[in-house]
């Protein structure tokens, strides 16, 4: 991994290269091509881990949520700001086109569409010349079905149409996308797209992991970056009743016993939140620390001992299979009803 002190001058270089035509001439328009996106994203992968990321974040809010971006902002940054606003205009005709298709209830999620998006093609040539219909249908898959009809005079007749079913598989879909749009999907892509999305979705970032101490000894030699990252995979998928991997989506219980034995942290076998809770030792909470356990009882009719869990991630927050799959406050009048406890793994098995 390379380590960069300042992320804001490295995109303020990136942006002035970039947006001076005789220095562009001068490297060649084949390389600025080739690489004026991968500076951009990577200053922004940068930056958004950054608590000097000003520019990073409000231009995500601004090409998201709208509004007037400062004279401040270099001018070849506010041009990437409104051609991405541009391009998340055709976005959202897109994605209403396609949910016209959709079954009720299970609809495209124009966020995901747009994190994703941003996350490929901000700081590119023209985003707006994508073929973004070609883009979002890298999100659904195409059924036809028959359905009976009556006509005006009473008369029953079957007619065929096509209904959108949007794809829960991540992984499916940046197969998709690569296939599709001839693009490479790094994990680097992915992470910023996730990160982008918890901020757009949720009002924050995902959690600077380099704001905590890893946790110890009690969760054995894994890492607290390593769960988070896996733990990220999934933000935005649905809560599924006894769902336990990404093909299925997750309940609580679910995701706790993946993230935790696919990020190598520990070996947690699929069980229930009480299971979870009869294996863990109790930890107060001013001893607790990210990458801890946290408990509820009480959410649900008929659990055991504990009936929701989360891992706790600091400040406050958890983040766990809701629905959909995002971080939490559990400070909230609704989980400190429910608050059971915090719990610890004891040393791998």
């Amino acid at each position: 991994m390379i380590f960069i002190a300042n992320p804001v001058l490295i995109a303020k270089a990136a942006v002035m290269t970039l947006s001076n035509d005789k220095l562009r001439r001068g490297v060649g328009w084949t390389m600025v091509a080739i690489f004026s996106p991968i500076i951009v994203i990577l200053a922004l992968v940068i930056g958004i881990m950054s608590a000097t990321a000003d520019h990073n974040t409000m231009a995500i809010e601004l090409c998201f949520n709208g509004g007037v971006i400062s004279w401040n902002v270099p001018e070849g940054f506010r041009e990437y700001i409104k051609d991405m606003q541009y391009s998340f205009s055709l976005l959202d005709y897109d994605v209403n086109k396609i949910n016209n298709q959709t079954e009720e209830g299970n609809s495209l999620d124009p966020i995901r569409v747009k994190a994703i998006f941003y996350a490929l093609y901000f700081g590119a040539d023209r985003p707006s010349l994508v073929n973004t219909l070609q883009f979002s249908d890298c999100f659904v898959t195409y059924e036809e079905r028959t359905r009976t009809v009556t006509d005006e005079e009473g008369n029953e007749r079957e007619e065929s149409y096509t209904v959108a079913v949007p794809i829960d598989d991540i992984e499916v879909i940046y197969k998709n996308i690569e296939a599709v749009m001839e693009v490479t999907v790094t994990s680097e892509n992915q992470t910023n797209a996730n990160r982008i999305y918890a901020l757009v979705k949720y009002g924050h970032g995902a959690i600077d992991v380099d704001e905590f101490q890893y946790p110890g000894e009690p969760i054995g030699d894994g890492s607290y970056k390593a769960l988070i990252e896996e733990a990220e995979k999934y933000l935005g998928y649905p809560y599924v009743w006894g769902g336990s991997n990404p093909r299925t989506s997750f309940d609580c219980s679910g995701y706790v016993c993946w993230v935790y034995t696919q990020s190598g942290v520990y070996d947690l076998p699929r069980t229930t939140a009480t299971g979870i809770y009869n294996q863990c030792v109790l930890v107060p909470k001013t001893e607790v620390m990210p990458g801890d356990l946290v408990f509820f009882q009480g959410t649900y009719a008929g659990a055991g001992i504990a009936s929701h869990i989360g891992i706790y991630v600091g400040n406050g927050k958890m983040i766990h299979a809701g629905d959909p799959i995002g971080y939490a406050d559990i400070n909230t009048k609704y989980w400190q009803k429910h608050f059971l406890g915090f719990g610890r793994l004891p040393e791998n098995n």
